[in-house]
């Protein structure tokens, strides 16, 4: 390549910074556009409060892309831990660990029940539901009813805030891929003999990577080696617009312009970003763009004197008379996220959508909650309790509900007369993804650039980072992923 070019980058989370980095090391010029006044990683960010150290929902560095996985080595290298994988179901008040281990969850559910279970599944897995659509009837054939409403029910509608029949399956088939009742006790009585990456269930995995000081760690020192290397990350710097004519050009506040970029790649929400491209989309690719939907999150952290009742990374809540949907224990994804080692950092997270109840009630009002839903669970006392923070989170997990695939399909037909513009990310491609799929959109964006053409289709990478081009998977070479290109 001897062709440098100018590539704009807005949003400076995974999927951005992991492009900058690359392209800062293929010699373009690179400058990142991020809105947050002082944090970089987006979702992925760790923010910190009197020294203790917490992420937004939790974020294991595991991926099946050796790509992915020496990338977060060449970034933090030793500062990488090996961590136990740990989690547990509530449900009923009684703790089932996760992944299933079969004899715990017989004995916990009871013979009648445990038999009820079975025989349910049994059902299904002799009349399933043909060409399953939604959500509830793709967990059903994988679990049966019965499964269904005791361990997925409950938590995925406080996830969604939306019925599980309107929840398309595509969700179900991207976040549990591979895993249905069968696997899951055997996996619980028998360890698979080959343990390598391409042979395991992300979700029955046993460890993983996470940074030292968690995962905005990863993201901090990135964009310290894209500065490093000339790139620019500019803090607390919105964009409004987006212009394209011979080159593009980055509106920002007050009508500054940033001009002559030869590629923009956006991380941004699809909902924010297409109305405020120029000249504009179609108006049903607008109209498209604005019927997508988000949900939100808080994290309410509170700290308290650590007398080891959970070791978990986090719990899963499935009782539905509390609010919280998930718990996690920030000690145990990393002991140097606490700073007090007799202390112990909690986050409990509730979903929402931006400007409901839950979103509009005030820190003291949240932290109460947490203190009491807590107690109520079993975790801690209230009263031993001693601070708490409040994170709010929008437009933190895109919503695949009935119509979403519809909408995306549109907008990406109405952004094909703009070349040169990559949509990469969670939000910025709108799939309810891990950073390592947002990271590996980045990387064959800049592979693109690096090339001057078009080598991939940045919209045929699946969840696990895996690429998929006319059905075809993306093979492993040499110990790196190389994704089918287009012809």
């Amino acid at each position: 390549m001897t062709d440098f070019k100018k590539v704009a980058i807005v949003g400076a989370g995974p999927a951005g910074l992991t492009a900058a980095y690359l392209l800062c090391k293929a010699k373009h010029k690179v400058v990142v556009f991020e809105k947050d006044p002082t944090y970089v990683g987006g979702i992925s960010r760790t923010e910190s409060y009197k020294g203790y150290h917490f992420d937004i929902g939790g974020h294991r560095f595991f991926s099946k892309s050796r790509q992915v996985e020496d990338f977060w080595t060449e970034i933090l290298g030793n500062d990488m831990l090996e961590r136990p994988r740990s989690s547990r179901i509530f449900y009923n008040k009684k703790f089932f660990s996760y992944p299933l281990k079969a004899m715990e969850a017989l004995q916990k559910l009871g013979i009648i029940e445990s038999g009820l279970c079975v025989a349910s599944y049994l059902k299904a897995k002799l009349s399933p539901v043909k060409n399953p659509q939604n959500f509830e009837d793709w967990v059903t054939n994988q679990f049966g009813k019965r499964l269904f409403n005791i361990f997925f029910k409950t938590y995925t509608e406080k996830v969604w805030g939306i019925p599980c029949k309107e929840i398309s399956a595509d969700w179900a088939a991207q976040r549990i891929k591979g895993l249905s009742l069968s696997s899951a006790i055997k996996n619980a009585l028998i360890k698979p003999k080959n343990t390598s990456k391409d042979n395991v269930i992300k979700t029955l995995i046993d460890t993983f990577r996470y940074p030292k000081y968690g995962p905005g760690m990863m993201w901090e020192v990135c964009t310290k080696k894209i500065k490093e290397m000339g790139g620019e990350v500019r803090m607390n710097t919105p964009v409004t617009g987006l212009n394209y004519g011979d080159k593009w050009y980055v509106q920002l506040r007050d009508a500054y312009e940033e001009t002559g970029f030869d590629y923009v790649i956006s991380s941004a929400p699809i909902k924010d970003i297409i109305p405020n491209i120029y000249p504009a989309l179609s108006a049903k690719g607008i109209k498209a763009s604005q019927q997508l939907a988000y949900r939100d999150f808080i994290t309410v952290v509170l700290i308290l004197k650590d007398k080891n009742l959970f070791q978990d990374n986090w719990i899963y809540i499935h009782d539905p008379s509390v609010k919280v949907g998930r718990v996690q224990n920030f000690k145990s994804w990393s002991p140097y996220m606490v700073p007090d080692a007799s202390m112990a950092c909690y986050g409990l997270e509730y979903f929402c959508f931006e400007g409901d109840g839950m979103w509009t009630s005030s820190d003291k009002d949240l932290i109460e909650l947490g203190k009491k839903e807590l107690e109520q669970i079993g975790l801690g006392k209230a009263t031993e309790v001693t601070d708490g923070y409040v994170v709010r989170q929008p437009k933190a997990y895109p919503v695949y509900n009935n119509t979403y695939k519809d909408n995306i399909e549109i907008v990406r037909n109405s952004l094909k007369s703009y070349p040169g513009l990559y949509l990469v990310g969670r939000n910025g491609m709108h799939k309810y993804n891990n950073q390592d799929h947002s990271m590996m959109t980045a990387m064959l964006a800049s592979e693109n650039i690096n090339a001057g053409k078009e080598l991939y289709d940045l919209w045929n990478v699946n969840q696990d980072a895996e690429y998929h081009e006319h059905g075809e998977r993306g093979v492993e070479e040499g110990g790196r992923l190389i994704p089918q290109k287009l012809d």
